[in-house]
């Protein structure tokens, strides 16, 4: 096969995520920011971390997205997302931990909330710095195909070298510059790798093993490594790339234009075990 039959074997439907305007209130509805619709006995989650300014604090988690499965479900055509209920994705804005660490476990959270009718709009805890009480933005979305970044095709066909090849293959499929592509968010498919494939780096740090440079690399055992590097990528998937919000004067950027990812092990998308989430940040 040539690059490109390669390269399209391996397209992924996902969902398009586009910020709109300012959104009213509605119960359940999708969008990014505002209160969150939570059942009656939610509590919501903290996460005790450092931030940039050097403060170690337990910090309620920032409500980031909320997502109306019933709304997903005509862009979900692979049906691997809920057909019913509500998914809210929450992450700690103030540390932005990077996901590297075991003990960056808890920095993020996902909820499937089954029963709307029994939400209703959270207060925000009361030690929530304003800062991170975000406006709440109507959220626009569409299917399209995606596919990998070079980092992930790469591991998939090891022996492909020409990445030239590969960029014009890419161009050709999505109208946009493999290196440079247009900055999204988006529900499934590949993620929009900014550093290096980061299927493996979830297997292993969920395991419980510390990332981040390469001494910590070198202190995983080699079979152990070599399993992650094999099989991961067939076990992992994306579930959420949030990429720089920007609504009039309020911006939430990640790093420097980085992102941050949400993933799921396949076996726990279909069980519906959110919890089990595995969030990491890249950035230029």
């Amino acid at each position: 096969m040539s690059i490109k039959e390669k390269l399209e074997s391996l397209g992924r439907n996902s969902i398009q995520l586009k910020i709109a305007r300012k959104e009213t209130y509605k119960l359940g509805a999708t969008r990014f920011g505002g209160k969150p619709d939570v059942p009656p006995d939610f509590v919501w989650p903290t996460y005790e971390g450092e931030s940039y300014d050097h403060v170690v604090k337990d910090r309620p988690l920032t409500f980031l997205a909320q997502f109306n499965c019933a709304e997903l479900a005509q862009f979900d055509k692979e049906h691997l997302l809920p057909d019913h209920g509500l998914l809210s994705f929450f992450y700690e804005t103030d540390t932005q931990c990077w996901g590297y660490d075991p003990e960056d476990k808890g920095c993020a959270r996902v909820y499937w909330f089954e029963d709307l009718s029994a939400l209703s709009a959270a207060d925000f805890p009361a030690d929530m710095e304003e800062d991170f009480k975000f406006p709440m933005v109507k959220i626009r979305m569409e299917s399209e195909c995606s596919y990998p970044s070079w980092e992930d095709f790469s591991e998939v066909f090891p022996d492909e070298e020409d990445d030239d090849a590969f960029d014009d293959a890419w161009e050709e499929l999505t109208g946009e510059d493999s290196e440079d592509p247009d900055d999204r968010s988006q529900l499934l498919g590949w993620p929009d790798v900014i550093q290096n494939s980061m299927f493996d780096e979830c297997d292993l740090v969920s395991q419980g093993y510390r990332l981040g440079n390469p001494e910590n690399w070198n202190r995983i055992p080699k079979d152990i490594r070599q399993q992650a590097e094999e099989t991961a990528r067939d076990r992992w998937m994306l579930l959420f790339q949030l990429d720089t919000v920007e609504q009039g004067d309020f911006e939430l950027m990640f790093g420097d234009c980085g992102h941050i990812y949400f993933y799921i092990t396949k076996e726990d998308l279909a069980a519906r075990r959110f919890d089990r989430i595995w969030l990491i940040l890249q950035c230029c």
